[in-house]
């Protein structure tokens, strides 16, 4: 299947997409602001440079878009039909690289938390989560 889209306009669109302070992460932190929790965002000085760290427990939180990072019988981590294998390989990096920095994060003694985007939907059910993870030490 053919790109109908030019380099430059696919390009514009890649270039907005957001590796921080995206919809999903707002709403998780808002969320848990709500819920009475501190934290911190995007320490540059831990692996994988987590979403949200609550260093009172711990705890280290990371906000997966379902289609970039694979969220298993997701109905958003489907396959793009052009470019397979471009995707593929992306893919693979991405959840290669995700299970590295989650190594990383145990061998220096951090909890780890992931939200997934399709999870953000239902922010009662989250919420409770989130609280029995939190409270689980």
């Amino acid at each position: 299947m053919v790109d109908r889209t030019s380099r430059q306009h696919r390009s514009w669109n890649m270039s907005r997409i957001r590796g921080s302070n995206t919809k999903p992460e707002k709403a998780v932190r808002s969320l848990l602001h709500h819920m009475g929790y501190r934290f911190r965002l995007h320490r540059r000085n831990l692996p994988g440079t987590p979403d949200l760290i609550l260093p009172k427990y711990q705890t280290v939180i990371f906000v997966h878009g379902c289609f970039w990072h694979r969220h298993k019988n997701c109905q958003y981590a489907y396959t793009p039909k052009s470019r397979i294998n471009f995707w593929d390989a992306k893919f693979k990096e991405n959840m290669t690289r995700d299970r590295c920095v989650q190594r990383q994060l145990r061998k220096e003694g951090w909890r780890i938390i992931t939200v997934w985007e399709c999870q953000i939907k239902n922010s009662d059910r989250l919420a409770k989560r989130l609280g029995r993870l939190l409270h689980h030490q």
